[in-house]
């Protein structure tokens, strides 16, 4: 078993999480604003349920916070980073999903077939 295992299947609010920090560094707005926009507004999260799953992604190591403040922010906002391990973990997942699909779809398109086992 891989250390990754531990961690999968991802909840919806971490798989959301670490794929928006898989584009780059965001902060608990930028999170939420690219949650938003990567699942066509189907996924949304609230203060409350970012920050609670933001604080235990780093207790885990898969989440880091970083010093890349921007000094133009008023007030200035945290800055959020993927780990190489939360990295390893999101991917981890991303295929476990996959597999999922493959079996839905081969189940969904037999019962589309009428024919029974």
């Amino acid at each position: 078993m891989d250390d990754t295992d531990l961690f999968l299947p991802l909840s919806p609010a971490t798989l959301h999480i670490l794929l928006a920090l898989a584009g780059g560094d965001l902060h608990g707005y930028g999170i939420m604003k690219e949650v938003a926009r990567q699942s066509e507004g189907q996924y949304k999260l609230g203060p409350g349920t970012l920050y609670d799953n933001l604080q235990k992604l780093m207790d885990r190591g898969l989440v880091k916070e970083t010093s890349g403040r921007s000094k133009n922010e008023d007030p200035p906002r945290r800055h959020y980073q993927l780990t190489s391990f939360g990295r390893r973990v999101l991917s981890a997942d991303v295929a476990r999903l996959k597999n999922v699909i493959k079996e839905a779809k081969l189940h969904l398109h037999v019962a589309g077939s009428g024919k029974t086992s």
